[in-house]
């Protein structure tokens, strides 16, 4: 299949001026790219809207640690994540970060890391994700650059947020544990003239305080994401409310030219790091339109066993996993014997066809669902691609 297809020719350079190349645009966008939902002004938008139309339905899911093991899922409706979300925007307007301020959010996807997210799209605080693979002194360094106001930090990350004092004290004056908060760290803190709070405490903070929700225009910063760049240090991107509403409505445009559609059924397993646009708008478009998103527990070596916990319906790969899974899924046909492996190969030969001839996949080839692909250990289907693999017998 073509992806691309060519919207403008190129042009000799004449002058001063340079020569250009041709511009190419998707081939689901060929005729103009698709507008954004009618009422969607801002990312927060996306979040209240959907708890208007959804409040009782599952949105974050995480499992519980029981004796050291992860059990089952645990959720909150949309309503409840809602009310969190609330008190957690009131306490940051309460430690003076108000409107066009930076939150930062450190740490592995969890429950927090959205809601600290949703709490900023509300007050229209410009969310700052750090991560430690932007390389050695990057988080320092973001946290001085983006001028980082407060930081909210998975528990096992704040040892590496002290390690920025004191350059990055001169903003920032607030660090909130997604977790619990060691004694001898709030002490470290504290030296600094800075405030510590766990989880909980902060949601103290703001539980009896109310403020305005301002006015958020489309054309407003949603979020800053740092790339390593080529060269130098990590360079920040500003990216606007528009920018996100318009990629969930490429996405959803890019699921109809596939035959597939989202639901509120469906069910997300996020685990590619939301401090990445991909994750971000992915999970953006699963809250628009009411699904829920259960999170991986924060080891790749059980990331099976969350697979196979949550049972998602959509699964987002980049290459190096899908690499991983489609090493998994050929290794396994190839010790699986004769009759196994040519089963599979008619199985997936038949249901590619119908696919790719317009079949919905839960509808391409229902006999083989049931006795080749339904037995299955890992059922990985990035819908928006159109790639499914399985790892079975």
């Amino acid at each position: 299949m073509k992806y691309l297809v060519e919207v403008e020719k190129g042009r000799e350079g004449a002058g001063d001026a340079p020569s250009v190349g041709p511009a190419y645009r998707s081939v689901f966008a060929k005729e103009g790219f698709p507008p954004p939902v009618p009422g969607l002004e801002s990312c927060w938008d996306v979040f209240r809207m959907s708890v208007e139309r959804n409040p009782d339905n599952k949105m974050l899911g995480f499992r519980e640690i029981v004796d050291g093991k992860a059990g089952k899922y645990v959720w909150m409706t949309y309503k409840q994540v809602y009310d969190i979300v609330i008190k957690v925007g009131a306490s940051i307007r309460s430690c003076g970060v108000g409107q066009g301020g930076r939150c930062g959010v450190y740490g592995a996807n969890c429950p927090e890391w959205v809601i600290s997210m949703e709490a900023c799209n509300a007050h229209g605080i410009y969310c700052v994700p750090l991560y430690d693979t932007l390389g050695a002194g990057a988080v320092e360094f973001v946290l001085c650059h983006a001028e980082v106001e407060i930081v909210f930090v998975e528990e096992t990350k704040i040892g590496e947020v002290l390690k920025t004092f004191p350059s990055a004290t001169k903003c920032l004056r607030t660090i909130v544990s997604f977790g619990k908060v060691n004694p001898d760290q709030r002490l470290e803190v504290e030296k600094f003239g800075l405030a510590m709070h766990s989880w909980d405490e902060f949601l103290l903070i703001g539980e009896n305080q109310h403020f305005e929700l301002p006015v958020n225009k489309s054309t407003d910063i949603s979020t800053i994401m740092y790339t390593s760049g080529t060269t130098g240090d990590p360079k920040g991107v500003l990216i606007s409310n528009e920018s996100i509403i318009t990629l969930i409505s490429g996405v959803v445009r890019l699921l109809q030219c596939v035959n597939e559609q989202l639901h509120e059924h469906d069910v997300y397993l996020s685990y590619l790091p939301l401090a990445h646009i991909f994750d971000r708008v992915v999970e953006e478009m699963f809250i628009f339109h009411g699904a829920s998103i259960g999170f991986w527990h924060g080891d790749v070596k059980l990331l099976v066993e969350d697979i196979g916990e949550l049972k998602p319906t959509i699964f987002c790969v980049v290459p190096r996993v899908l690499d991983r899974i489609y090493t998994g899924l050929q290794q396994k046909i190839s010790s699986s014997g004769l009759l196994k492996h040519t089963l599979f190969s008619l199985a997936y030969k038949y249901k590619l066809y119908k696919m790719q001839r317009g079949t919905k996949h839960e509808e391409a080839a229902a006999l083989f669902d049931h006795i080749v692909f339904d037995k299955v250990t890992l059922s990985a289907q990035y819908r928006a691609g159109k790639v499914t693999a399985d790892v079975f017998l």
